[in-house]
Formats: C-alpha cells, structure tokens, sequence
C-alpha cells in the first residue's frame, strides 16, 4: 500500500497497486504547475487509487481542452490525476516511501528549462513516447531583452518581475519542499526583496505557513495553483520558483541542499556541490 499527502495533510490517498511508468515531465505547463524544472510522475491502473481523505478541499484547473490539474486548496501541493479513463497519474513527490518504479526517462524534452541540463542519460522525447504531436499544449519561453525577469503562473493571472538578477539558486531535495512541489526536488532563486514586483494579481496569492516550520512557507495562485515567489521579509530576501519564469535567468542551481533527505526513486546526476543540509 503506497500512502500520500498533500503539504498540509489535509488531503490524502493511497494506491494499493504497482506502478509500471514514471517519467519526468518538462512540458511548460508542468514546469509553471510545479514551481521546478520538470515534474515526475508515475502511472498505473486506475482501480486501486482512492482518496481518503480531504477531498473537499481538492481544486480543479483545466490547463488546457480536457486536461484537469488538481491541487490543494490550503497549501498548494499538486494532487493525483485519477481521471485519465482506465489509468490514473500522480505527481510521485506527494507519495511516502519507495514507489517501486524508476524512471523511464525524460518527455517533452524539447521544451525543457533553458536553465537546467539532462545529465542522467535517459532517453528524452520531445512527446509522449511513440506520439506524434504533444498530447497537451506547453507554455513557451520568452526572451528577456533587459535586465528585468517575468514570471507568472499557469493560468496567467499573476505576473511579477525580478529586477537584478539572483545571489543564489539552489535545488533543494528537503521534505516540504517536495510536498509542497509534488516533485523531485525545487530550485529556488534568492534575490533581495525590493528586486521582486508584482505587476498583476497579487490579491489572488495564497499563502500557506507550515506550523511546525520556522520560516517555511507556500505561496501560489489560487486559481491555478502555481508556485509564487515569496517575500521573506524577516530574512529581508524573496525566494522566486525557477519554473514559474518566463524569461532564461542564464543560469540554473549553485548546488544541492538538503541531500540527505532526498527521494529514493530520483538519482542526483550532476556534478553540482552537495550538502546534507543547508548550504554552507
């Protein structure tokens, strides 16, 4: 029995099944979805998952004709698809514990993040393996042609830009993070906080504070559900989810951090630094 939850556990599921397909996704919507530079996902018959709790609190976003994105409605976190006929989908960050499965390799690879590389030698699709033509539509990247990076979220309604570039990326492997992302792992810009403007929908930000945690905290659209930077005013930084830019930054993580509480089902391949906790 495979168990998870979302970021604030009010939602949670199971699946007393096997998984037989996980990928990692870099599709544009999934980036913005996410808040990362890919989102995992894994596969299998529908009939064993169920939700067990929470269900209410679950909201629905059509990303595009047909295609239903799910989410927390109190903290954000992606949640599974169970809606795809005989199968279902689930975001394989949201899940406790060893998921069977590794990845199959990497899907709209075409489209992935400027800033961040493949390293791991998995075969990479530009689709769906043996289709055609994508099966959803992905978000483009624009070309910054000044100082100034856009974001925005999945849905469009909020954007912001980041005047000055950032003091430090990381991809952080803890927890929360990958609750809160549903993903393998986050990679977060650090900027000072009067380089962050929000130029529209603010007011439709929510904010969830962990209540065990410090200083954590998600912040993402309430319509769509996409990651948001967050302002850290107590730190005096903002912290800017790489996949909800728009714009390249030219450059993707420093290191990784929080190592040792990393996924088993995901292999750090590259040669950045890593620590076991935070950065040093």
């Amino acid at each position: 029995m495979l168990l998870g939850n979302c970021l604030c556990g009010t939602i949670r599921w199971q699946y007393d099944g096997a998984f037989d397909l996980m990928t990692h996704c870099h599709c544009g919507m999934c980036r913005k979805a996410h808040g990362t530079a890919f989102a995992t996902y894994v596969m299998g018959t529908r009939a064993p998952f169920a939700y067990v709790a929470g269900e209410e609190a679950i909201v629905r976003f059509e990303s595009s004709p047909g295609f239903i994105r799910s989410f927390c409605k109190f903290c954000g976190s992606v949640l599974p698809n169970p809606h795809l006929g005989e199968r279902m989908a689930a975001p394989a960050g949201g899940f406790d514990g060893d998921l069977g499965v590794t990845s199959a390799g990497h899907i709209f690879a075409k489209w992935k993040a400027p800033w961040y590389t493949i390293t791991d030698g998995l075969p990479q699709h530009d689709n769906y393996p043996g289709a055609s033509a994508p099966a959803v539509e992905h978000a483009s990247d624009a070309s910054s042609k000044s100082d100034v990076l856009r974001g925005s979220c999945l849905c469009g309604d909020v954007g912001y830009d980041v005047l000055g570039g950032f003091k430090a990326v990381h991809n952080c492997h803890c927890s929360r993070c990958r609750k809160a992302r549903a993903a393998a792992h986050c990679t977060n810009g650090l900027t000072a906080v009067d380089n962050l403007h929000f130029i529209r929908g603010e007011n439709q930000l929510v904010t969830y504070h962990l209540p065990d945690a410090r200083f954590f905290s998600q912040v993402f659209c309430a319509r769509c559900g996409s990651p948001m930077p967050r302002i850290d005013h107590d730190r005096n930084f903002t912290i800017v989810p790489f996949g909800s830019l728009d714009d390249d930054p030219k450059r993707g993580g420093d290191d990784h951090i929080f190592v040792g509480s990393k996924s088993g089902w995901y292999p750090i391949t590259d040669s950045l630094p890593q620590f076991e906790g935070p950065p040093r």
